[in-house]
């Protein structure tokens, strides 16, 4: 059995140097192999970056104008590693030897953690191929969201260590390595522990343990079986508990249909969640407002305020009302179509379910109307999307031709919005003068998306998702000029702007998954809250902002070398 393994050593200012000499080599290391080169994959190579230097700055960078203890924690060493037996299974005794294509998974899937965990804050990472087994060490600076260098916000006390290597094994766990028995009593000296594993090459097995440790093994063990015990008395008791509840919920039910209030209560609607279903988005410049449509709402607790009509009034029917501008019947349709009768948090809406019964069976169901189309402005909106934005001619002609891309009568890009079984649910306008979804689009339900692969195959056996439609293209482009040639594993492209409307239920079975966000803050929050939803997604950056930058750089060398390669032919 092979186990993942993490370590931490908490550096002072004093530890700095003494730490990056051993790392880099700088001092003599007797059980290193000096014929073998260590590789640096996070921070520079070059001799002259300091540690410290790389420290000091990260800290600055953030912490300008704070006042640091001298005797603070500057730096966290991370020691990061597998047994010996799951670098070489087949022989875990030979010193230094590791089978190349488990020591690439490991790697990647390491570097890929340090990444998403801890970003930027972490300014230097080697990987050690001299010693007996492959480790990596991390250099990870400890300064909080509030630019402060606090080390115990991050690795203070045994819950948070524990924490820190329960991250690191759920992604170690999908290379097949295991994680010691959680909140064991047996004792690891924290770094030292770890140097006996890698310098002799041995593994955490018990024929290797003192008598000490074998007896906290087996308290680990007993205590284990409490444990199992105690969650099977507990479960008995939430059955018991569960059974109490569905008598008090049908009891609930009952009392419901007598409230008379039940206007009101739909009222109580969080305006957030409405004004959001609506297809306004957040303001984050301007405080509590939400714009789109034409609108610009201002969000108060319960209250809302319009500057343009001027309106103030509250409750989640009066907003649908102002915005989508339909009467009270309409709106209180729209809200069932949208909220639901189901949900504790949408109880007020099941409330008036009997008041509301007539509207909800003589209404019609809202039904998205898509922007009207106007062929005359094709042309514009052809040239908008392959000059601004880079898009081949033939691919924008392509979708166009099947009824995924048409012009408005404002000269927008319509990007038509469909739900996974292609019925069209929304749109996004794309122009020069607007950008944002058309009125009545269902965020929720539907995505721009399309796919791209070889004749015959049918099952998406790949996902992509992008910041916004332009991106989606965009990265299909990039993929498609590597190979010059469609991706043979039949591949969904989706744009995806806000992970509350993530399908989870269509893609947590398909096996690929890249969350193609932008690199900035945002697109690193979207792809870290895509990740919690689908932890098997893995991140992909474009090198510049976003996707369609790069493609526009390429496009650009492209254009370069095609003009030098025509004076050569010029000269010639």
């Amino acid at each position: 059995m092979a186990y993942a393994i993490a370590r931490l050593k908490k550096l002072k200012f004093g530890n700095l140097a003494g730490s990056a000499s051993h790392t880099s080599r700088e001092r003599e290391t007797p059980n290193a192999d000096l014929s073998v080169e260590n590789i640096r994959f996070i921070g520079s190579n070059d001799p002259e970056s300091r540690l410290e230097d790389l420290v000091m700055a990260k800290i600055n960078e953030v912490s300008q104008h704070r006042k640091i203890r001298t005797d603070g924690v500057y730096c966290v060493e991370m020691l990061l590693s597998a047994s010996p037996s799951y670098f070489r299974a087949s022989c875990p005794t030979l010193a230094g030897y590791y089978e190349q294509n488990k020591l690439d998974v490991w790697l990647e899937a390491t570097h890929q953690w340090l990444s998403e965990e801890y970003g930027s804050r972490i300014v230097r990472a080697e990987l050690h191929l001299d010693e007996v087994t492959p480790h990596v060490h991390a250099y990870f600076v400890p300064v909080d969201d509030d630019g402060q260098l606090r080390c115990k916000h991050f690795f203070g006390g045994r819950q948070k260590i524990q924490a820190f290597q329960d991250s690191y094994y759920q992604t170690m766990r999908l290379i097949g390595l295991e994680r010691g028995l959680k909140g064991s009593q047996a004792k690891h000296e924290d770094i030292k522990d770890f140097y006996r594993i890698v310098e002799t090459g041995q593994n955490l097995e018990v024929s290797e343990l003192n008598l000490e440790q074998i007896k906290a093994k087996a308290a680990d063990r007993d205590r284990a079986a409490r444990q199992f015990q105690q969650m099977e008395a507990t479960a008995r008791e939430l059955a018991q508990a569960n059974e109490l509840l569905q008598q008090r919920i049908a009891q609930l039910e009952k009392e419901k249909k007598e409230l008379s209030k039940q206007t009101q209560q739909l009222r109580e609607l969080a305006l957030e969640d409405v004004a959001w279903e609506l297809g306004l988005d957040f303001e984050p410049s301007q405080s509590n407002s939400w714009v789109g449509h034409g609108h610009i709402i201002d969000i108060n607790g319960d209250k809302f305020q319009s500057a343009s009509p001027a309106v103030e009034k509250g409750g989640a029917i009066d907003l649908v009302i102002q915005v989508n501008n339909c009467n009270l019947r309409q709106a209180l349709v729209w809200l069932n179509d949208r909220f639901g009768l189901q949900g504790a948090e949408r109880a007020a809406i099941a409330a008036i379910k009997k008041q509301t019964a007539d509207i909800l069976e003589t209404e019609p169901a809202p039904k998205f109307v898509p922007p009207v189309e106007d062929k005359s402005n094709w042309l514009a909106v052809h040239d908008y999307l392959t000059h601004f934005w880079g898009l081949p001619s033939n691919f924008v002609h392509g979708f166009h031709q099947s009824g995924l891309i048409y012009a408005d009568k404002e000269q927008n890009a319509v990007f038509v919005m469909r739900d996974l079984n292609h019925q069209v649910k929304g749109a996004y306008l794309e122009g020069s003068e607007f950008k944002g979804l058309a009125i009545g689009s269902d965020r929720t339900k539907s995505w721009f998306h399309f796919q791209l692969g070889e004749r015959g195959t049918s099952k998406v056996e790949k996902v992509v998702l992008c910041s916004s439609t332009i991106d989606a293209f965009s990265y299909a482009m990039l993929e498609y000029s590597k190979t010059g040639s469609i991706p043979k594993q039949r591949t969904l492209y989706m744009a995806l702007a806000d992970p509350k409307s993530t399908p989870v239920e269509r893609l947590e079975d398909i096996s690929q998954i890249k969350t193609a966000f932008n690199s900035d803050e945002f697109g690193e929050a979207t792809a870290l809250a895509v990740k919690k939803l689908l932890p098997h997604a893995r991140r992909s950056r474009p090198k510049a902002l976003s996707w369609n930058q790069d493609l526009l750089l390429e496009k650009s060398l492209q254009q370069q070398q095609q003009q030098r390669k025509s004076e050569v032919d010029l000269s010639l």
